[in-house]
């Protein structure tokens, strides 16, 4: 059965190779959710214009990998704890989210996330909203990872998701 989620976890392109290979995900594509303004582009999100955040959009096969387990993957491969953006990348479209499209999504957001406070003492800012568009980004931001393998991996780098 297949299903989407939708996650904002900074820089789209550092999170979208997370997810590209993982059995069951059948498409990892880059766009902009959580604004209002339509057909944002890049500059715009970019540059904090139109309330959008950088956001990967998963579609998967819910009988080989379950919302629950793409969650707690989202979880590990961010900072949760940084409520400023990620790593180098700051302001609002670099902040977490997780848009759910139903009740069980949410609700297992919320538990993932009172877990991980739990577990760490610490508060997450990792914002659980309704999901309402999304955007897809422009054609050079979708697997720029394979596209441009030698700048992915310098932006790994220079952004601190990676050590040299």
């Amino acid at each position: 059965m297949n299903q989407t989620a939708y996650f904002a976890g900074g820089c789209f392109w550092c999170i979208t190779p997370v997810f590209k290979e993982l059995p069951g995900v059948a498409e990892v594509t880059s766009g902009y959710s959580g604004g209002d303004e339509a057909a944002p582009a890049y500059d715009d999100v970019k540059h904090q214009r139109t309330g959008h955040r950088e956001t990967i959009r998963i579609d998967y096969d819910a009988a080989q990998v379950d919302f629950a387990q793409l969650l707690a993957i989202f979880l590990e491969s961010v900072d949760p704890f940084d409520g400023e953006g990620q790593f180098i990348d700051r302001g609002h479209s670099y902040t977490l989210a997780v848009y759910y499209t139903d009740d069980a999504q949410r609700t297992e957001a919320e538990k993932q996330l009172a877990q991980l406070e739990a577990a760490s003492g610490r508060k997450t800012f990792v914002s659980v909203e309704p999901f309402k568009s999304f955007w897809l980004a422009e054609e050079e931001h979708q697997d720029y990872y394979l596209k441009h393998p030698e700048a992915f991996e310098q932006e790994l780098i220079d952004s601190g998701r990676k050590k040299a």
